[in-house]
């Protein structure tokens, strides 16, 4: 059994991350982010989590900031709207954007929805068997389409209630309800998002590209086992607990596709300092040196996932507390981890001002890992990060221990 410090298990996380090396410099002739570059970050990590919150871009967004630095997020759009697709939306770690080869990996999830999604979901076709029946049809019929104009459609004709204004969270209306079952089986899926990021539903026939199409079924085990191992590929090193939140895996099925990829090799027994869990690192994982990257990451980033290995990799404790009141808060609204090298040197909860053309930064808190050149760092990244969100100017005015160097460092980028 080999073994790791904890610095080299840093190291080879981040390696795993592509969060190890500085970010391309779109001004160099080899540095400009194509399709090609943003379509391989993206197998890297496997997949991107979609979230709603657009407190300062779109969840699925920043991660691939993070490690290309300001590049085109219309090659996303084109990457996941448009035939042939290269991403499509799904079920994975949450709602996400996964490569469409890793489309029917997923399979016997879709087809298990009684214990693999929420109530909600799982419900509906108990509930509304001919709604949805009813909804099928209609996006056979016209899809792509949203929630919204199937709602209206129904609604117009007597078919669905008027949709309730009272209640608080997700109050999905009958039509959106049937969607989701449909998207959670598989049997409809997201063509594109529309500008107000509502999913565009058609069928998989008009959506999946044609060599995915055609590719033979794939065995539960043997896809939870191709799961397992792009999770353990994406965090290079770990427990068994992180390599099967990667993909939301649970059970005998995951357990025994670790053995397996044990077994084989894929996965290698480690000892890292401080660890008292049994770890791995995956074959293929890489050891730098050192770590010279310096970026944001996202509340939604999957190398700050799973909240316990973070803590026990960069000695840092991180939640996200968009849930939390607001009195109780102790870091922010919407934070970002600032990473620096291989420590995490920095939080700050940001806000795009997209009306007064402003990135505010509602609060700094050092780390115990700060050290005296983080503040001009961050200035110099916040500045990027401003442009890349077409925000003409940074403004520190939130509490923290950091924002008064931070709010000198502003003013001097």
């Amino acid at each position: 059994m080999d073994s790791l410090s904890l610095a080299q298990a840093r190291r080879v996380a981040l390696a795993a991350q592509g969060l190890h090396r500085p970010r391309p410099d779109a001004s160099a002739r080899d540095g400009a982010v194509t399709m090609r570059r943003l379509t391989s970050e993206v197998d890297r990590l496997g997949l991107l989590q979609i979230d709603s919150v657009n407190v300062l871009a779109r969840a699925h967004l920043v991660p691939l900031y993070s490690r290309l630095g300001p590049y085109d997020v219309g090659l996303l759009d084109r990457a996941s709207g448009r035939a042939p697709r290269r991403l499509v939306e799904t079920w994975a770690h949450v709602a996400s954007f996964v490569p469409a080869a890793t489309y029917p990996l997923l399979e016997w999830r879709r087809r298990g929805y009684l214990t693999e999604a929420w109530g909600t979901i799982a419900g509906t076709p108990l509930e509304h068997a001919g709604e949805v029946d009813l909804v099928r049809q209609m996006v056979a019929e016209r899809g792509p389409v949203t929630a919204r104009e199937i709602h209206d459609e129904l609604e117009a004709t007597g078919r669905s209630a008027p949709r309730s204004r009272e209640e608080w969270g997700w109050n999905w209306t009958m039509a959106k309800r049937c969607l989701e079952f449909l998207f959670f089986t598989g049997e409809v899926m997201s063509a594109r998002r529309n500008a107000a990021f509502e999913r565009c539903y058609d069928l998989p026939e008009r959506v999946l590209p044609p060599a995915v199409r055609a590719a033979a079924p794939v065995d539960d085990d043997e896809a939870v086992r191709q799961l397992l191992e792009l999770g353990a590929r994406a965090h290079g090193v770990g427990t068994a607990r992180c390599f099967a939140d990667y993909f939301r895996l649970r059970g005998p099925a995951a357990r025994q596709a670790l053995a397996e990829l044990v077994e084989d090799g894929t996965l290698q027994p480690v000892t890292v300092e401080g660890w008292d869990e049994r770890t791995y690192r995956h074959r293929d994982a890489r050891l730098p040196r050192r770590a010279a990257g310096r970026t944001l990451l996202s509340p939604f980033d999957p190398l700050v996932w799973e909240r316990r290995r973070l803590e026990a990799l960069f000695d840092v404790y991180y939640r996200i507390e968009i849930y939390v009141p607001a009195p109780k808060r102790t870091l922010g609204y919407y934070v970002l981890p600032f990473l620096e090298g291989d420590a995490i040197t920095a939080f700050v909860d940001l806000k795009a001002d997209r009306q007064t053309g402003v990135l505010r930064v509602q609060a700094a808190h050092p780390t115990r890992h700060t050290t005296p050149g983080t503040a001009a760092a961050l200035g110099g990244e916040l500045d990027t990060l401003a442009g890349w969100l077409g925000l003409g100017a940074t403004v520190v005015a939130g509490p923290g221990e950091l924002a008064p160097a931070l709010a000198t460092a502003v003013r001097a980028a």
